[in-house]
């Protein structure tokens, strides 16, 4: 399994032709309190860039990009009535969507750990 980081905070967990994304502790942190999630449809085609998501803390609204194309598979349901697992579990039970990949060549141009930590520091 390999993770990738776009500029915009979002992280996708790739596990053959399969995407996990979120957003990064990173991204959690700056945003504070997690009140509102809004997901993407499944079934939903999204484009490298599309917004897929909103999340809606205390201190601000923030979109969601799909850091990569494909087609929407799962979402996290939890997140309706529990939004905070962003704040607490961010890369984990804070998932937000699931994607099939239409072109695994679209995460050449994502960040691995070691520039994304540098993207951040």
């Amino acid at each position: 399994m390999t993770t990738r980081y776009s500029e915009d905070h979002e992280y996708i967990r790739v596990d053959g032709e399969f995407g996990t994304v979120g957003i990064t502790n990173y991204a959690q942190d700056q945003l504070g309190d997690i009140v509102f999630v809004e997901l993407p449809k499944v079934g939903q085609k999204l484009k490298k860039g599309d917004e897929a998501a909103v999340v809606e803390s205390v201190k601000a609204a923030s979109e969601i990009y799909s850091p990569a194309s494909g087609t929407v598979t799962a979402v996290n349901d939890k997140l309706g009535s529990e939004p905070g697992l962003i704040n607490t579990s961010p890369d984990a039970d804070g998932w937000i969507f699931k994607l099939t990949l239409d072109n695994a060549g679209d995460l050449d141009s994502l960040m691995d750990d070691a520039a994304y930590a540098k993207h951040t520091s």
